[in-house]
């Protein structure tokens, strides 16, 4: 059986690594290319198998994200919390995600995915050290909405 402050120090660090996420998503959902690269180990990697891409360390990150956000004409994406299994000052788990909208050529794209993740504890909180994406489902019928009229387009 635990300790009482290790109980503690549990449910804080799974607060830290939800936030963690939630904080990512509004970075790259607000485009703050910046911001998701800080979120990252310096020797952090993103990988995207579905599209042959990784991206290692923060300068690639954020210009990888910047690239892939640069694609399209709208995006927007929901991510549910999964499980998290804590081993000290690593971490591992998944987020799943639903994401939908247009790319600038014109296709439409919604999926279903997931991020497998590898967290660290750093000085400055917890950050991803990995970040591995597997769609799951992916549907490119074409969308019939539109952002509302007079809403700014990305890129």
């Amino acid at each position: 059986m635990q300790a009482p402050q290790d109980v503690l120090r549990d449910v804080v660090d799974r607060i830290e690594i939800d936030a963690l996420c939630g904080e990512v998503t509004d970075a790259v959902t607000m485009r703050d290319f910046d911001r998701v690269a800080s979120l990252f180990t310096p020797d952090g990697t993103m990988r995207w198998p579905h599209i042959g891409k990784e991206f290692v360390g923060r300068d690639e990150i954020r210009a990888g994200i910047e690239w892939g956000q640069g694609l399209w004409e709208f995006f927007v994406q929901h991510v549910h919390p999964g499980v998290v299994r804590l081993d000290g000052d690593e971490a591992a788990g998944r987020t799943y995600v639903q994401e939908f909208g247009r790319l600038h050529s014109g296709d439409s794209h919604l999926n279903y995915a997931m991020y497998h993740d590898r967290y660290r504890r750093t000085p400055d909180g917890w950050k991803f050290r990995e970040r591995v994406y597997e769609v799951r489902y992916l549907d490119s019928t074409p969308l019939t909405g539109a952002p509302p009229a007079g809403r700014r387009r990305l890129g």
